[in-house]
């Protein structure tokens, strides 16, 4: 299948390409510099050129494939406090979403859209049929997810992939990272309250396998939650992060969030247990990569 994958670079995304290219696939990225450009042709990756504020690109690039596969967010977690960035991002990912569903329309392609279990009701399991949470931190997010299914009635095989909170492994830049950096720069790794609440997680090679399978299977209108692991303890990230870098781990009171975890703070008080039961038995996918406690324990301190 010739694939057009946006965000293809990206640490979801070039997991993506790798998962495709080891299937057979035919990938096409979409490159919005030189340098991503140079990256994909190197991986044996036909390159596309634009971004996702390039409309035209996006019509074109999805018109001439057979699927298409959509993980490009431009997230600047250096930026992430900032509400007007994250307005002009999450309504810029909107609009690619249309826009790729506009060209798909009528043809009976997948699309594979890129979501998030943040957007899902937190303090108890989730279910990949739960309505969205119109107060969730990332709800600005919502008309994105919206938006992709609503081809579902308009002849194309649209289906939405919901990563957790914590995707890990090689390359991973995000909120693991974030709370390593910030257990330096504080000397202590802490955690909110009793840090009972729970994170989800799981690894990249096991969502890029869920990606594929979603392109080559899913149903119309389907709402796959890529989880390895359903619910882990905020205080246990906060100790293996602890135990590593040999500082002491410490509780603070949720009024003390923002002063010590900045950006992370909405998300260090997140409790969001996630299950995938149904996307595993929908889809026959089975997650068996290391979980996130051994992967932090392992994998992230290899320059310490």
């Amino acid at each position: 299948m010739r694939v057009f994958v946006t965000g293809a670079t990206g640490f979801i995304g070039s997991a993506v390409v790798r998962e495709l290219l080891g299937a057979g696939h035919h990938v096409v990225g979409l490159a919005r510099s030189d340098k991503s450009a140079e990256a994909l042709a190197a991986a044996g990756v036909e390159v596309h050129r634009g971004n996702l504020h390039d409309l035209d690109s996006l019509t074109a690039g999805a018109e001439a494939s057979e699927g298409v596969i959509h993980t490009a967010f431009n997230t600047d977690f250096n930026n992430f406090d900032e509400t007007t960035n994250f307005i002009d991002t999450a309504e810029a990912d909107r609009r690619a979403i249309e826009t790729l569903g506009e060209a798909l329309a009528g043809t009976n392609r997948p699309l594979v859209v890129t979501s998030g279990t943040a957007l899902l009701r937190p303090g108890r399991l989730a279910m990949e049929e739960d309505p969205l949470d119109s107060q969730s931190f990332a709800a600005l997010r919502i008309p994105s997810e919206e938006t992709a299914l609503s081809f579902a009635q308009r002849g194309m095989r649209v289906s939405v992939v919901r990563p957790p909170l914590s995707v890990h492994g090689q390359g991973d830049h995000g909120f693991i990272p974030a709370l390593i950096h910030l257990a330096k720069t504080n000397g202590v790794s802490a955690y909110l309250g009793n840090g009972s609440n729970r994170w989800s997680a799981v690894h990249l090679l096991d969502l890029s396998h869920l990606f594929r399978l979603a392109l080559e299977k899913a149903p119309a209108g389907a709402r796959l939650h890529g989880v390895g692991e359903e619910g882990i303890p905020f205080k246990d990230i906060a100790n293996v992060i602890g135990q590593r870098l040999e500082v002491p781990v410490k509780a603070i009171s949720p009024e003390k969030a923002d002063e010590h975890f900045g950006f992370l703070a909405a998300m260090a008080q997140m409790d969001n247990p996630v299950s995938s039961t149904r996307t595993q038995e929908q889809l026959g996918w089975c997650p068996v990569q290391p979980g996130l406690i051994a992967d932090i324990a392992q994998n992230y301190f290899t320059n310490e």
